[in-house]
């Protein structure tokens, strides 16, 4: 009997500070899920290097952050028995993969890659755009391909990143007439989902934007956060009608409340008027105790020992070490540069 193979995921992110709920609803729930359905070889990936991109001036944030975001990952039931949790930094064979790609892509292909552009633009960089940033795509598909990841989880403001691997892949094994790289699939979130509003209002959580509930939060700074959400500015008195549409309260509740019947009861009582901010607001500060308090607990027990996770990352980084390595011997015979086999 032939045993079906399983599909590979290569997953992950930048370390450049704790991760938020804004990033469990939009990934790690969902890689959580990848995982322990059994179906797929599983990379989380954080990728040191790629932050350092525009963090070079800064590598102790860097450095910080990746002990912080290990501690997210296991602490939402990222496995490493059941995932490969690696350092970007610590496979040289990607840097190698990079170099030999970047000889396959133009300059003016870069130029037109709409995340990079968005991402360039966001960041306010104007004619100052570190050359290791402008090329990270390029970097993105060593990642990819160095694990064969046949899939990757992103939102959809990244298919041209994974197009431009998938086109990388192509290239490469048209022009040395061999079928050694895999060109990835996209996993998407389902339409509206995975996404989640800052406590603003504003259309994204952000690190940088300080409108974040994070993992780490303690008890306290949740209830803080949770009080001060901007909710619909019109609804001044208890009795006047409210307006749940552009509602933060009410979209994160829509996400993380379990009884679905009685926020939709909820949102009847508010739009007819008679329900005050404050008291859906405790309701969702409940709802999001309840869901984030057993996540703190793990996170706070795995910070006892650092030192156990900074093993868990040098075990995972090894593995993928042997597996990219694999791939960069295929990739250099490929090329015909393995002069001294």
């Amino acid at each position: 009997m032939v045993e079906n193979k399983k599909h590979v995921i290569l997953t992950g992110d930048r370390p450049t500070g704790q991760l938020h709920i804004g990033h469990y609803v939009g990934s790690l729930e969902n890689r959580v899920k990848l995982q322990n359905s059994g179906n797929y070889d599983t990379y989380v990936m954080i990728a040191d290097t790629q932050a350092l991109t525009d963090n070079a001036r800064d590598p102790e944030k860097i450095r910080h952050s990746l002990i912080q975001v290990a501690l997210d990952y296991l602490a939402v039931g990222i496995d490493p028995n059941k995932s490969t949790i690696l350092v970007q930094s610590q496979i040289p064979a990607l840097s190698e993969l990079t170099m030999d790609y970047l000889n396959l892509v133009t300059v003016s292909r870069l130029n037109r890659n709409p995340t990079v552009k968005a991402e360039i633009k966001q960041k306010k960089f104007g004619e100052s755009v570190p050359a290791g940033f402008f090329i990270y795509p390029v970097s993105q598909a060593a990642d990819i391909t160095a694990f064969k990841a046949d899939t990757v989880p992103v939102g959809e403001d990244q298919e041209p990143m994974l197009e431009q691997t998938r086109e990388i892949v192509r290239t490469f094994n048209n022009v040395y007439d061999q079928d050694i790289l895999v060109e990835p699939q996209g996993y998407f979130p389902p339409k509206g989902e995975g996404r989640i509003p800052g406590l603003d209002g504003n259309a994204k959580m952000s690190k940088s934007l300080g409108n974040a509930i994070y993992l780490a939060d303690d008890e306290d700074t949740i209830q803080k956060k949770v009080m001060s959400m901007y909710t619909d500015p019109t609804h001044i008195h208890v009795e006047d009608p409210g307006h749940v549409e552009g509602n933060t309260v009410f979209t994160y509740l829509d996400i993380f409340a379990p009884d679905k019947d009685q926020v939709a009861e909820l949102k009847a009582q508010y739009e007819h008027g008679g329900l005050g901010d404050v008291k859906i607001k405790r309701y969702l500060n409940d709802v999001l105790q309840a869901k984030l308090a057993p996540i703190r607990e793990r996170r706070e027990q795995y910070a006892k020992d650092e030192a156990a996770v900074y093993d868990i990352l040098k075990r995972g980084s090894e593995k993928a070490n042997v597996v990219a390595n694999q791939t960069l011997q295929e990739v250099r015979d490929a090329i015909g540069i393995n002069y001294f086999n």
